[in-house]
């Protein structure tokens, strides 16, 4: 297997090296023989096709990481160096680097320049990897309106290079990745653990809800759930639902009241945009805003975003019921202010508005800011505390720990080959 020293004077090399201890600079060696074995090179490299299965993308993506990787040397193999290197810039850089680095990513095709054409490469590549464990297959019109949604966050601009098309500036991709935090965890995972940066949580309805009037779709999940914790990406429980339980405040406070955990508010208005607010708080009837800077706000279609808070005011989550002073309005809602809110439906579920929001830094989120609610939805999020995970992996026989320890040596070719 050879070890992990090397005499090589490449001063990347040097410097990405001197990150890992000399424990992780074996596993790498074992990892990188393994790949280059399955590659047939003679222990000497890994091939593109071998390299691209590891990391679970192949297409314009795969073949642009492959080359990144490899420092774009064109030659189609892969070095222990290489694998070093990368390794230390996804596992050891500063966020910086691996902004940079994810930057370059996102230029597919090579030319200099992100356009719209590299950004819907590099979706199409995300959301096919995050759908592929769909039990069902989502129509095209609806997988185009997912990735039309995030290319729609994206601030694409004239180029000074003349480029064919608009493009996205550096500092606009920053903007992209605070916007799609889900999008970011994922390309700068590519090179951790399989799943890294693409837990998507298993999402829980009554039986006698037709899952075609649902609003919350499985990407739409994987977009809000990358900016929650890992332990609130287990489970999510629909609630409460108006095409079944009708547009009704008591209903909708009925349905959560058992629930004191964190929800996601979702809402579609009579103008087709999706949007809602992920509370970390409980509904429950307060005179004033309350809540806590883990809540935020988010938009799903026509274009998807999350939005945190800024910092600049405490007015988080809104809660009124049964007041009857004007300067208290019945409802819920999130930031801003008193009848100018981030995001306002009324205890008549009939109505709302939405303006833009320092709270918590968004736009309105709908195409007017007066908003007529079509279908609400609420979902419960479960916290899965530590010791639950590691119940969990207890529960398991030693046959099932058997099974998986040989599925991640398969993954990288060193379970033996006869059962």
């Amino acid at each position: 297997m050879g070890n992990s020293q090397s005499n090589s004077t490449n001063p990347r090399f040097t410097l990405a090296k001197r990150a890992f201890t000399e424990k992780k600079l074996q596993d790498l060696k074992s990892l990188f023989d393994s790949l280059a074995a399955q590659s047939q090179s003679s222990g000497q490299y890994v091939s593109p096709s071998v390299f691209k299965a590891y990391i679970g993308v192949e297409g314009p993506l795969g073949d642009r990481m492959f080359d990144l990787v490899t420092q774009k040397r064109k030659d189609q193999k892969l070095t222990y160096e290489d694998l070093v290197i990368a390794k230390g810039t996804y596992e050891k850089g500063t966020n910086d680097d691996i902004e940079e680095f994810i930057y370059q990513l996102l230029d597919v095709f090579g030319d200099g320049t992100v356009g719209r054409s590299d950004l819907e490469a590099v979706l199409t590549a995300v959301l096919r990897n995050i759908s592929s464990h769909e039990s069902h297959q989502p129509e095209p019109s609806s997988d185009r309106e997912v990735l039309d949604s995030f290319l729609n966050a994206a601030n694409l601009t004239t180029d000074d290079k003349n480029s064919a098309e608009n493009c996205l500036s550096f500092e606009e991709f920053r903007r992209w990745c605070a916007h799609l935090p889900s999008v970011r965890k994922f390309l700068g995972s590519l090179l951790l653990p399989r799943g890294s940066g693409t837990e998507v949580p298993m999402l829980i309805h009554p039986e006698n809800i037709d899952p075609a009037v649902i609003l919350l779709r499985k990407e739409y999940a994987w977009h809000i759930g990358g900016a929650l914790p890992k332990d609130e990406l287990h489970e999510w429980r629909l609630l409460y639902h108006s095409t079944v339980h009708g547009l009704s405040f008591n209903t909708f406070l009925g349905n959560i009241s058992n629930d004191k955990g964190p929800t996601l508010l979702i809402i579609k208005d009579k103008e087709g945009y999706i949007y809602g607010g992920y509370a970390s708080q409980p509904w429950e009837r307060h005179a004033d805003f309350y809540g806590d800077m883990k809540s935020f706000l988010f938009q799903l279609y026509p274009k998807a975003s999350v939005f945190r808070p800024t910092g600049a005011n405490s007015n988080i989550q809104w809660c009124a019921i049964n007041f009857s002073s004007e300067s208290i309005p019945n409802g819920i809602g999130f930031g801003g202010r008193v009848n100018h809110f981030g995001l306002f439906i009324s205890a008549n579920f009939d109505q709302g508005h939405t303006f833009t929001c320092t709270s918590f830094g968004s736009p309105s989120l709908s195409k007017t800011q007066k908003i007529f609610p079509e279908v609400i939805e609420c979902w419960g999020v479960a916290i899965k505390r530590a010791q639950e995970d590691t119940q969990d992996r207890l529960k398991g026989t030693v046959l099932d720990r058997f099974k998986e320890d040989r599925h991640m040596l398969n993954m990288v070719g060193l379970a033996n080959s006869s059962e």
